[in-house]
């Protein structure tokens, strides 16, 4: 059982990686907790309530249902279930399990952050994509008008509880949106990775459980040490946002309503590589890999309608960009990437109109 720890000055986390282990839920919550609270949406909550039931057995829960989906991961839902928490009785003891994908880690995170100050939060991802990446590190937050994520805390937790069992369930498409950040993590860090998602990507779609736990285990692995040194996202930290710049900018574009964010990531990884050979030094045969990688897991939907200019001018409101100047993580080879700003406007439009116009192709 792999059991990782982002080390940060405040607080010790354990990632736990363990098929089963979702029914040992009880042993990671706090010293002197009162009150549990879970957040989850009923199509989680559906085919693994009864789990997380067991688990805590006859310590009082009570489960508060979200309605899912990034155009409510808004401020008025938080306050709605920081009102039926109040409600309950929580207190400055209680203890907020997060128990669905990336959008209830975000939001039910960044309501343990704020209720009475903060409260603690154990985040028990149960998609892919919440598992490698959005799950772990402490990023909380929720959605405004103007871009992803840019109201939100820095909010450590208690422990994250990793399950692979519960991605039988996870729907095709859900699943491949998660297989794109785990391809980040080969591009921004890992070779070995990455050739084992070309080699082995068979066994990868048929979700082969010896297969999927270590790349699983392998992406957790490099974004608990990317993390535990850079917690908040002043230096190293940057990295993991390969792709999510213009990724965020396709999102709110399109109103959050065509793609997973695994999906939009994806075509930022693609937008990134075309950037990244025009300012970075890539190699056209390495951004091909790439290129051929992310089709292997594909498809991603179709980009009709969307505008390179537009999608540049989006990422002036991204909380990626500092004093102006918006921030790109580029490829240099397979397995390092550094963080440029100053990119000309014109090079951020060349870049996005690549990528759509290669996903037009298909």
């Amino acid at each position: 059982m792999p059991v990782f720890a982002v080390e940060t000055s405040e607080r010790r986390s354990p990632v736990v990686v363990s098929r089963g282990v979702l029914g040992a839920l009880a042993d990671y919550l706090p010293t002197g907790y009162g009150r549990i609270f879970v957040v989850t949406t009923e199509d989680v909550w559906r085919p693994h309530g009864e789990k997380v039931a067991a688990a805590l057995g006859p310590r009082s829960h009570q489960v508060l249902l979200f309605g899912g989906g990034e155009e409510r991961k808004r401020f008025t839902e938080v306050e709605a279930l920081a009102g039926r928490m109040a409600a309950g009785g929580a207190d400055r003891s209680s203890v907020i399990i997060a128990f669905g994908g990336g959008i209830v880690g975000d939001l039910g995170g960044f309501l343990a952050a704020i209720f009475m100050r903060g409260i603690p939060v154990i985040q028990v991802p149960t998609t892919l994509l919440a598992q490698v990446d959005a799950g772990i590190g402490g990023k909380t937050g929720v959605n405004l008008e103007a871009g992803k994520n840019l109201m939100g805390a820095f909010h450590q937790p208690a422990a994250v509880i990793i399950d692979p069992d519960v991605i039988a369930t996870l729907p095709e498409r859900e699943y491949r949106a998660g297989m794109y950040e785990i391809i980040k993590y080969g591009v921004i860090g890992s070779p070995r990775l990455f050739r084992r998602l070309v080699e082995d990507s068979g066994r990868v779609l048929e979700r082969d459980p010896e297969t999927l736990d270590d790349i699983i285990a392998e992406s957790v692995r490099i974004k608990v040490e990317v993390v535990s040194a850079d917690e908040r996202e002043h230096g190293l930290r940057r990295i993991l946002n390969f792709g999510h710049t213009f990724g965020h900018a396709l999102e709110a574009e399109t109103a959050y309503a065509r793609f997973l964010h695994g999906e939009a990531v994806a075509f930022g990884m693609r937008a990134a590589t075309h950037l990244g050979h025009l300012t970075a030094g890539l190699s056209a045969e390495d951004g091909v890999e790439i290129f051929d990688l992310i089709d292997r897991y594909g498809p991603i939907p179709a980009t009709t309608g969307v505008s390179a200019a537009r999608l540049v001018a989006r990422m002036q409101s991204d909380k990626k960009t500092i004093q102006g100047s918006v921030h790109f993580v580029l490829p240099e080879s397979i397995g390092t990437v550094k963080v440029m700003g100053d990119i000309s406007e014109r090079l951020a439009i060349m870049a996005a109109e690549a990528a759509l116009a290669d996903l037009g192709r298909r």
